[in-house]
């Protein structure tokens, strides 16, 4: 059993509630959406090699032959002083495109401070339920068709969420200069009605983009709903990490 990764590095997490931890990230190749938003979408499509960082912001890297197996991976990780890491960040693309593979390579994962992290789209509940049990934080998306240029995801997302609240769990939403009020409202009364203690993090689409006004009107709009509804930007970007 194989799966296609593009690369293994070590950062730190830029977005969400857990901006500024440590984590060594696994990018996955291939999704299962195409968002007009996307940007990684250089992971979209399997590459002949994996590669994989030779030391934490060394800017060398080695490469392995894609698609990788779960030991080849589980490896390449152990090459990282995982004790220092809040967690191993599996991103993409979308990990959840490889259920059986994650079940296989997560029991391999040792050391790491909080465990395995999970970044999602949050539109494939049946291979979430598969390794829910590997899992111990779950970053999930909600796709507002403003900036993705798809249809909504209401259904699938309330079907996730439903079983990701059994970890720890956060859901961000990309907003951008298009972005209504109604969008904000309809994510953050998912939230309200399956758990309303979850965190709803407003991800401005780029450094810039959307206005400041426009920002704090979508926020009001969520708080009206839901307890924490924060603003976080890619801070990553902001301090010239990958």
């Amino acid at each position: 059993m194989r799966a296609p990764v593009v690369e293994v590095f070590s950062s730190v997490q830029g977005e969400g509630i857990y901006v500024g931890c440590r984590q060594v990230f696994v990018r996955f190749a291939g999704c299962n959406l195409a968002c007009a938003c996307c940007d990684t979408a250089y992971a979209r499509e399997e590459h002949g090699f994996c590669r994989v960082e030779d030391g934490p912001g060394s800017g060398r890297w080695r490469h392995l032959a894609n698609p990788l197996a779960p030991e080849e991976l589980a490896q390449a990780l152990a090459g990282f002083p995982l004790h220092l890491y809040h967690s191993v960040s599996l991103t993409g693309g979308e990990p959840l495109l490889y259920p059986e593979f994650l079940r296989r390579l997560l029991p391999r994962l040792k050391g790491t401070r909080a465990g395995i992290y999970l970044e999602t789209n949050g539109t494939l509940p049946a291979a979430l339920e598969a390794v829910l049990d590997l899992v111990d934080v779950v970053a999930m998306d909600v796709k507002l068709p403003s900036v993705t240029g798809l249809r909504a995801f209401w259904d699938l997302h309330r079907r996730f969420l439903e079983l990701a609240v059994r970890r720890t769990v956060f859901v961000k939403a990309v907003v951008g200069p298009a972005t209504k009020v109604s969008e904000v409202l309809a994510a953050a009364s998912l939230v309200r009605d399956v758990a309303p203690d979850v965190p709803l993090v407003l991800q401005p689409v780029n450094p810039g983009g959307t206005h400041p006004a426009h920002l704090l009107e979508l926020q009001a709009a969520a708080l009206g709903l839901l307890g924490d509804v924060r603003i976080i930007p890619q801070t990553h970007r902001l301090m010239g990490l990958p």
